[in-house]
Parts: structure tokens; C-alpha cells; sequence
């Protein structure tokens, strides 16, 4: 019996591009089925590593590795492709939003679903109006700089958690990590204990048995082992506990600013509502909403005052290290700053910092960190909270983590398909990148990307079709229905050390060194995209904009001098560069050939190599432009052109062109260019063009017999 004919209309299959994988037989189910298992091995460990890279609660990772994982790939042009949290787009978020709210809180949490919601609306929308090549706007240079800082970054981001010491953020990352160099006295060595033996599991297994999920198994020991040694250790405290003066000062300014902070907000809330009602009534510029709007105003400035006040305190608190004594008659112990424990009496043997502090409360932690408690069930559906000042705020980020997400999805996507020989529509990629952004977003996702590792692991599981995600994506939902109460003890460091791992290999400073081989302007602009990235550090799409825009800059500037050369006849009867092979000149004739566009940038500059070339033979009457190098004519460059043909023509200079092509030419005739040159001043080739300017010569009695651009006699043979 032969196959059952399951083609559906081509119109229905644009919409729904997943029906491409029908009809589905058994093998391609069951390699699918095994691929999707593999990755998924893969997925829930880095998903919550990359979660808290981008500065979220781990299990935010797995909200954005379920839903999206799935659309991605069955609205996307790409069987294999593997799309989830990645490394590049996280630390692009985190970078995005620290500055705008404190890192694990709500409102960043708020903010990073936000700005999912506007990466897949971006994306989209390019996808939709096939706008898929802006993304050359970001040179494959500029991109290798981005990455080599991005990798580097990320990398020496995790340091602190895997020695167990806090890292202040600031608006200097190299200062961060400055800080963190100075604690390394400080170190947790049972922290650092379970990251180096993660990395170690995952770098022996990579090295023995590739084919073994190497993150998976590194997770299961170290959590394992967290569990057994009671690697976490928390208590509670309270401000009157702490011993320490500068270190009880710091907290009672911090939760007096709390309490501050939460007025304002109360009183912006209230202004907010009467000042929406007062609009409303009395118009926009009446002058009790005016006034309002300007307290309004006043209130967020104190509010951003205070917010920061409290960061730098809460990062002044954490650098704190304590010990633990007991007081006597069941009073609450003390805590001391390490070091400083009065004679006679003893510390508990642990050093507790304090991992939080809030309304006078205090949470300590004399342990290794732990993911904790991951929340049962499945993310609730909704869309995000808007504002709209936060919306301008996160516009310029959404569209450089669209950009380039799409650029690492979509450059995987290519690598992927010169192995399999599939066909990749980069908008229909950015189509379903878009969609997985717009779901994730309403399922408290984190903006996301494809993987190259991820895909990789894909397709060497042998991976036929998109469906391999699919069933990633619903091994990940067993994983948030039944699985996460496993994930409580397993260490922040082993994540850091899951996200060191991963991106190591995308620090390839051979890339940027090939790029500067190819072309110095090439190298300039990814070695400054990686200074810059690693220089304007947290702020990513600082270094990445920078480079851009370098890049484009170099590129007109080439555009802006394109070479020209006054050419002669070589002894092989063709014609170079004369000052190149030391050709000798024509007293007759000039022969100029151009090498570029003839467009606004350069217009100037093609009008002063003519004219040297001219006042450089005098003698001359005759001057001959190969046109074979212009490949476009814009306005500016007509106008020029047409300038320069009158003025020499008023000279006594006859200017003859040869090798214009046709989209030159019919600009030339659109505009009129062309009558005013004249059919018989315009050749196919160059020789023809000498041929008959050494015969109108000849005519008028000034051939040159000896010219060295005369054509040669063609040769016979018989």
C-alpha cells in the first residue's frame, strides 16, 4: 500500500510552517523522540543557570524553556535549530535591566518579562515585512568582538558565586569585579569545592565520552552531594543581634530607606489616580495638573535617590562577614564582625554574611547558596504589566537583544543546514524567534535564542524534524509538574560553573585575528567592539552599538576613496595600472578607470581624480573613463558627471566612456545624461573605445603612431 498523500496547500503551510513534517513516520517520532529527551538533559540545568545570569530567580529559566522551546520551532524555518535561555541574550538583559531595578526583585522580574514582550514584537515585525537583512547592519567583525567580551564577561561574572563571596553591581563591571579580586581571601572553599568538581565531571565527560550529558550528570552528583553534607546553612536574625557599629548602622539606615521608599510609592500611587482624573476633567495643561504632574515628577526623582542609596548600602551589608557566639541566659545570639570576637568568648565555628535584610529582619547565610525553593506547577498565563516610561526606556535594549539574538539564532541555523541541505528563510526564523519571544513573554519568560550548543547536541542525537523540541519542551513541563523538588539543594555554584563551561567556547580570539588578516578596517572594527563592550560593561549594547556604527563608518569611508588608476598598455596587450607596472603615458589620449559607486560620498573625489588626471597630460585632447568598476549612479553622481563632460568639453577635452553598465546607463538616459555624452562617445569595451578615438585622430590629422595606448593589430593565425 502506498503512502498516504498528507500535502497541504502552500497558502496554509506559509502560516503554518510546522506542517512541512507531515506525514510523520514512526522512525522520524522515535529519533525525535531520543533527540528531544537528550537536549532536555541538556536544557532544565543551563535554563536555570542562565536564568540567573540575566538576574532572575533560577526557575525562571524553566518558564522560558518550555512554551518558547516549542513555538520556536514549530513557526520557525529550522528543524534542528534549538531555542531557549542562551548565555549572549541573558547577559544582554541583565545588563539592560540592572540599572532600572535591583536584581531578583519583582519589578526586574516585571521588567525582563517586559522586555521578552518587546523583543518578539521587534522581531516580528521584521519577520512579517521581510526586513530579515537588517541584521547585516552588524558585521560579522563587530559580532566576534561582541562575543569574545560577551563570553569573557559572563565568565568572570559567575567568579563570585563560585567562590562564594558577593559582587557588587555598579555601573562599572570591571570595578564588580575588582571587588571580587579582593575577596579572595574571603573564599567559601566548600563552594568552590562543588564548582570545581562540576567543572571537572562536565570537562573529563566532554573530553571521554562526549555522547554522556555531561551537565546533567555534574548536577545529579554535586546536588546529590549538597543534600548529604547539608552544604546550605541559613538562619534569621534581627539589627539588635549585630555587634558590629558600622555594620548596625548600615542596616538601620537601610530599613528606615525601606520604609521610605515604600511611602513614596504610596504617594505616587494616590498623585498617579488624581492626577489621571484631573486630565480628565480640566485638561492636560490646566494648571492643577501641571502642578500635580510636577510633585509627580519630584517624588520619582526621590524614589530613584533613595533606590540607589539602598543598593549601595545593601552591597556595603553583604561584604560584611560575621561569627556567630552565643549569649547567655537563652538571650538571641551576637554577631560579630570576623576577627573580632571579645576574649573569652567563642563563635559557633561559621562565617555568616547576610544575604538579606528587610523590615529589621535579617536572613543569614553560613553555608553554600542553594537554587532553593523552585515553585510547583506550571508559569501563570498574562501579560505583562506595561509603562510606558519603562516601555521608551527598554526600546533601544529590545532591539539590540532582537538583533542580535537573531544573529546567533539565525547563524546556527545556516551551520545547521549546510549538513542537512535544508532550506533556512531567515524571515520565517525571525518569524517563529518572534512568536517564542511573544508566548514566553506571556508565560513569564525571559527573552530568548537559539543555542549553538543546544542544537548541536540536537541534531548529533539525531534529530529529524522540529518535533524534537516539541517533546524538549514537554519533558521540560514534566520537570515543573513532578521534578523540581529535587532542584532545591543544588548549589549556585554549579550553575555558575554550568555557564563557565558553556561559554568558554565562545571566546575565539583567532576570529578577530582572521577578521584584522582580511581586512584592516574588518579588524579595527571587531577590535574596538570588544574594547568597548568590556570598557562600557554592564552596559552591553553600549559596545555593541559602538561597533556598528564604526563598522558602517569604515565601510562609507572605503566607499568615500575608491581606487583609481591611470591606465597603459601592458606588453601583453591589456590594459593596467600604469603607475603599478610603469607603463608609459599617451600624449593623445588619458585612459581613467574607476573602481567603485559613483555616489554622493565619493562624488567629490571622483571629480578631483579626473581632473588630475587631466592637468597631469596636458598634452591630451582626448580623455577615456572604464566604467567597468561603477556599479551604481546615483543623483550626486550624475550631476558630477554631467559637470565634469561640459567643463572639459569647453577645455577642448573629448570625454569618451566604455564598460557603463546598464543600470548606469539607464540613469544616464533617464536624466538625459546621455544625449548630452552622445551614443558615439560610449563603447562596450575599452579597446573598441581607443580604436576609434585613435581613428577620429587620424581624421583630424593628430595621430600619434607611436601612442602606447593604440589597440594592437589582432593577430592571425593559420
Amino acid at each position: 500500500m502506498g503512502s498516504r498523500d498528507m500535502s497541504f496547500p502552500p497558502l496554509l503551510q506559509r502560516f503554518l510552517p510546522f506542517l512541512r513534517w507531515f506525514p510523520y513516520p514512526a522512525g522520524s517520532a522515535r529519533a525525535d523522540f531520543i533527540a528531544g529527551l537528550t537536549v532536555a538533559l541538556v536544557l532544565v540545568p543551563q535554563s536555570m543557570a542562565y536564568a540567573q545570569l540575566a538576574g532572575l530567580p533560577a526557575y525562571y529559566g524553566l518558564y522560558a524553556a518550555f512554551l518558547p522551546v516549542m513555538v520556536a520551532a514549530l513557526w520557525g524555518s529550522s528543524s534542528q535549530l534549538g531555542t531557549g535561555p542562551v548565555a549572549v541574550v541573558s547577559l544582554l538583559t541583565a545588563s539592560a535591566l540592572t540599572p532600572l531595578a535591583a536584581a531578583g526583585s519583582e519589578q526586574f522580574v516585571s521588567l525582563a518579562i517586559m522586555l521578552a514582550l518587546l523583543v518578539g514584537l521587534v522581531q516580528l515585525v521584521l519577520g512579517v515585512f521581510k526586513l530579515g537583512i537588517i541584521v547585516n547592519f552588524l558585521s560579522h567583525p563587530v559580532i566576534v568582538g561582541f562575543t569574545n567580551a560577551a563570553a569573557m564577561i559572563i565568565g568572570l561574572s559567575q567568579l563570585n558565586k563560585l567562590i562564594g563571596v558577593p559582587m557588587g553591581r555598579s555601573e562599572h563591571f570591571i570595578q564588580d569585579i575588582w571587588g571580587v579580586a579582593k575577596l579572595v581571601g574571603d573564599t567559601h572553599l566548600p563552594t568552590l569545592a562543588m564548582g570545581a568538581t562540576a567543572i571537572a565531571i562536565m570537562w573529563v565527560i566532554r573530553r571521554k565520552a562526549p555522547k554522556l550529558p555531561g551537565v546533567l550528570i555534574a548536577v545529579a552528583v554535586t546536588t546529590t552531594a549538597s543534600w548529604l553534607i547539608g552544604f546550605e546553612r541559613n538562619a534569621t536574625a534581627t539589627i539588635d543581634q549585630v555587634a558590629e557599629p558600622e555594620a548596625r548602622a548600615l542596616l538601620t539606615e537601610f530599613v528606615r530607606t525601606e520604609v521610605r521608599i515604600k511611602e513614596i510609592n504610596d504617594q505616587m500611587g494616590a498623585r498617579a489616580i488624581e492626577l489621571k482624573t484631573l486630565r480628565k476633567e480640566r485638561g492636560e495643561l490646566s494648571h492643577e495638573a501641571v502642578t500635580l504632574n510636577y510633585e509627580v515628577d519630584l517624588l520619582r526623582l526621590q524614589l530613584k535617590d533613595r533606590e540607589d542609596e539602598n543598593r549601595r548600602r545593601n552591597r556595603a551589608i553583604r561584604s560584611f562577614v560575621f561569627e556567630r557566639v552565643a549569649a547567655p541566659d537563652g538571650k538571641p545570639p551576637e554577631l560579630y564582625a570576623e576577627g573580632r570576637v571579645p576574649a573569652g568568648k567563642a563563635a559557633d565555628g561559621h562565617r555568616w554574611r547576610i544575604a538579606r535584610a528587610a523590615h529589621g529582619d535579617i536572613k543569614l547565610a553560613g553555608g553554600g547558596e542553594v537554587v532553593g525553593k523552585v515553585p510547583e506547577g506550571l508559569p501563570s498565563v498574562g501579560m505583562p504589566a506595561m509603562s510606558w516610561d519603562m516601555l521608551g526606556s527598554l526600546l533601544s535594549a529590545a532591539i539590540v537583544i532582537s538583533l542580535v539574538g537573531f544573529m546567533e539564532a539565525i547563524s546556527i541555523a545556516k551551520a545547521i543546514a549546510a549538513k542537512t541541505k535544508q532550506k533556512i528563510d531567515p524571515n520565517q526564523e525571525l518569524i517563529g524567534q518572534g512568536l517564542a519571544n511573544l508566548v514566553g513573554c506571556a508565560t513569564q519568560a525571559f527573552p530568548v535564542s537559539g543555542s549553538f550548543s543546544r542544537s548541536a547536541v540536537n541534531i548529533n542525537a539525531g534529530a529529524i524534524t522540529g518535533m524534537s523540541s516539541v517533546f524538549t519542551g514537554l519533558f521540560v513541563l514534566l520537570t515543573l509538574l513532578f521534578l523540581t523538588p529535587l532542584l532545591y539543594h543544588l548549589p549556585q555554584a554549579v550553575l555558575a560553573a554550568v555557564i563557565i563551561m558553556a561559554v568558554i567556547g565562545l571566546i575565539n580570539f583567532e576570529a578577530i585575528k582572521h577578521a584584522w588578516k582580511a581586512s584592516k578596517h574588518d579588524g579595527t572594527a571587531a577590535v574596538v567592539t570588544f574594547v568597548a563592550t568590556l570598557a562600557f560593561a554592564p552596559h552591553l549594547d553600549s559596545g555593541i552599538m559602538i561597533g556598528a556604527g564604526l563598522a558602517i563608518g569604515l565601510y562609507l569611508y572605503r566607499t568615500m576613496s575608491p581606487r583609481v588608476a591611470i591606465l597603459g598598455r601592458h606588453a601583453d596587450g591589456s590594459l593596467h595600472d600604469a603607475a603599478v607596472y610603469n607603463l608609459p603615458a599617451s600624449d593623445l589620449v588619458t585612459a581613467v578607470r574607476f573602481d567603485g559607486r559613483l555616489y554622493f560620498a565619493n562624488v567629490s573625489f571622483f571629480e578631483d581624480a579626473i581632473l588630475d588626471a587631466v592637468a597631469a597630460n596636458p598634452k591630451a585632447r582626448y580623455l577615456l573613463v572604464v566604467g567597468n568598476g561603477i556599479n551604481e549612479l546615483d543623483a550626486s553622481g550624475e550631476e558630477v558627471m554631467h559637470h565634469l563632460v561640459e567643463r572639459l568639453r569647453g577645455n577642448g577635452v573629448t570625454v569618451v566612456f566604455s564598460g557603463l553598465k546598464k543600470q548606469v546607463i539607464d540613469v544616464m538616459r533617464a536624466t538625459g545624461l546621455f544625449d548630452t555624452i552622445s551614443q558615439q562617445h560610449i563603447f562596450a569595451t575599452a579597446d573598441m573605445a581607443l580604436e576609434a578615438i585613435h581613428a577620429w585622430a587620424a581624421e583630424r590629422g593628430e595621430d600619434d603612431a607611436a601612442s602606447p595606448l593604440r589597440p594592437l593589430p589582432a593577430r592571425r593565425f593559420g
